[in-house]
């Protein structure tokens, strides 16, 4: 009877993640193998003969420079997304956490970004970074600002130089994503016990003491989280790129999901650029397993 009860139990427990344990398997793990399979074949997306190749798109694909180095166009987005992107949320965090004045409205204010569409976000950071003139002014802000306040040797072509765009990008990638890691650090922060900085505020420790001592080692779970976030989401970028710069990519703003379109749009390769997929996926599963480990390890510590 006891063995009935259990099994009807954990019967009624499943139905509640069927739906979602469908839709995952429908919409993810369908969809993977299968473009597993197709990247076995050489075929251009049109025609009812696919040509079986076994793991010759791999095989290329290891020795492809062009794709090898999006994605360390893409290692450098996110690079700048964990320094720069979660070092401004976890600041801003800090701050919201405090007793200040119209911290609920900079919460809000914060977020903002974040919920914006990629699309309009591109396109205002497009008009923004304009290099062009026109009546002998700048039509951007950026350098129409620099001509203003004497600094007209630093206005730049900045999405077109080889030397900026890819910057320009990262920084405008994580102004538009530190709401998400502003949100969930600000979270994590209000779950730690007030008693604790009281605790250690009594013993004699200063602000930076109770920071590096408290805050932060019952943070290192939560900050794990944003981590993985912001590497994923980072390594992922796509819409921004293409509403910035446009279908003009140059090399130097390429990353893995644009070289993606590229093989599939352009050389019309679409075994090619479904091993390209299946790649990129299994390294950011990797990345994922990795840092899983370090957040598992960090919740026994």
């Amino acid at each position: 009877m006891r063995n009935s009860s259990r099994t009807l139990s954990y019967f009624q427990n499943f139905l509640f993640i069927a739906p979602a344990l469908a839709i995952f398997a429908v919409f993810y793990v369908f969809p993977f193998f299968y473009i597993f399979k197709l990247s076995l074949f050489e075929w251009n997306g049109i025609s009812p003969t696919m040509i079986f190749v076994g793991l010759e798109n791999f095989k290329e694909l290891m020795g492809d420079g062009v794709w090898w180095g999006a994605m360390g166009h893409a290692a450098y987005i996110t690079l700048i997304a964990l320094v720069f992107q979660n070092a401004l949320a976890f600041a801003l965090a800090l701050a919201c956490d405090r007793e200040i004045r119209l911290k609920n409205f900079y919460r809000v204010i914060f977020f903002i970004p974040p919920i914006l569409s990629e699309v309009v976000v591109g396109f205002i950071w497009r008009w923004v970074l304009n290099p062009q003139q026109q009546g002998g002014e700048y039509i951007g802000l950026l350098n129409y600002f620099l001509s203003k306040i004497g600094l007209v040797h630093l206005a730049n072509n900045w999405l077109s130089n080889p030397e900026t765009a890819l910057t320009c990008i990262a920084v405008v990638h994580s102004w538009k994503g530190f709401g998400w890691g502003f949100v969930m650090l600000l979270a994590g922060l209000q779950t730690i016990d007030k008693e604790l900085y009281e605790a250690a505020k009594v013993d004699g420790a200063g602000y930076w003491r109770t920071f590096l001592n408290v805050t932060v080692p019952l943070m290192i779970p939560v900050i794990l989280v944003v981590i993985i976030l912001t590497i994923l989401g980072s390594m992922q970028v796509f819409v921004l790129i293409m509403s910035m710069v446009g279908q003009g990519l140059e090399f130097e703003a390429e990353v893995p999901v644009t070289r993606i379109l590229e093989a599939m749009m352009s050389t019309k390769r679409y075994g090619y650029a479904c091993s390209m997929g299946v790649t990129f996926g299994f390294i950011l599963i990797l990345v994922s397993l990795a840092f899983k480990k370090l957040l598992d390890r960090a919740k026994q510590a």
